[in-house]
């Protein structure tokens, strides 16, 4: 990416990268019975989710457009988004203890350590899981999507490790929580006629 661009910093990790869009591109829709493009007269309020996604996939097609050579979607492989993934690194706010530092393994460090800030992988997980719910979203096969690739489950793998054992935290899977047994689904008992 260009150095001398604008970058949008925000409240949260992973929206400080990202790059305004104008607002007109997503106010018209399209009539699928008629195939005819009208603005909308009030456009609908978007989740947070939604708006984020929104931001994300403007921000990464903003990527490949900076990109030299700049990539169109179709040539994107998984490659091309861990080389999105590490250029996001150097917005992170999260202290990743080198191997060497004598903080290595400490959730709460007494002192400063010339250690680097990276993007935290929680942050990462969700991008690639927003990422990968656009891509399909913006006429992307699911067996084609570069965010789904091998390697960026084992890149992200990878960074959730390194960042346990740097900063002394595990992660743990969420478990699901069980409804309570009045709320299961039984089977009917069967008839005994």
């Amino acid at each position: 990416m260009n150095p001398t661009q604008k970058i949008d910093s925000a409240s949260t990790e992973i929206t400080s990268f990202t790059i305004n869009t104008p607002l007109n591109s997503t106010n018209s829709m399209v009539d699928s019975t008629s195939g005819s493009s009208s603005t909308a007269a009030s456009p609908t309020t978007l989740s947070r989710y939604e708006n984020q996604k929104r931001r994300d996939w403007n921000t990464f097609g903003q990527y490949l457009r900076n990109h030299r050579p700049p990539l169109s979607l179709s040539r994107c492989s998984g490659a091309h988004v861990l080389e999105f993934l590490r250029y996001l690194d150097q917005f992170g706010k999260t202290k990743v203890h080198n191997p060497l530092c004598p903080f290595f393994g400490h959730p709460n460090p007494p002192a400063p350590c010339p250690c680097p800030l990276r993007q935290a992988w929680g942050s990462l997980d969700a991008l690639i899981g927003r990422l990968r719910a656009a891509y399909e979203e913006n006429g992307g096969k699911p067996e084609t999507n570069p965010f789904g690739a091998r390697a960026v489950r084992l890149y992200l793998r990878e960074v959730r490790d390194l960042q346990s054992k740097a900063r002394g935290i595990s992660y743990e899977k969420k478990k699901r929580k069980t409804p309570p047994p009045d709320q299961q689904h039984a089977l009917p008992p069967p008839n005994s006629s």
